[in-house]
């Protein structure tokens, strides 16, 4: 990996978390809900766009740029895990389970969603 790659990702992970920022806060005014909304619907977002990315054959230095970089920094699995543990503390059993199943559940099949209208129209 060369330091080209390197700035491509860093360039890409300073977008993608500010990104992240205002998409979640955005979310955040417009909804309420039982769930961690903002966080669900950033991962949801990001597991079709990559699925997209993948599926139109995006690789090289571009790839690193959008799909590591952005991408990494958009989406957020530590604090889904753990927003899934406060509501597991919280003992709100059905909103952890709806949570988690949205959330991989929904995720793999919009990757995938995603890797096909990548393929479909790439």
């Amino acid at each position: 990996m060369s330091l080209f790659h390197v700035l491509l990702v860093g360039i890409g992970g300073f977008f993608g978390a500010i990104c992240r920022l205002w998409v979640s806060q955005a979310i955040n005014k417009r909804m309420v809900s039982r769930v961690p909304a903002a966080t669900l619907v950033i991962n949801l977002m990001g597991s079709l766009l990559l699925g997209i990315m993948v599926g139109s054959g995006i690789e090289g230095s571009f790839f690193m740029l959008l799909g590591t970089g952005f991408m990494g920094a958009f989406t957020t699995f530590s604090t889904f895990k753990l927003e899934a543990i406060q509501l597991h503390m919280d003992k709100r059993k059905k909103e952890l389970m709806l949570y988690n199943v949205l959330s991989y559940g929904g995720g793999i099949l919009l990757a995938f969603l995603g890797i096909e209208l990548g393929m479909f129209f790439g």
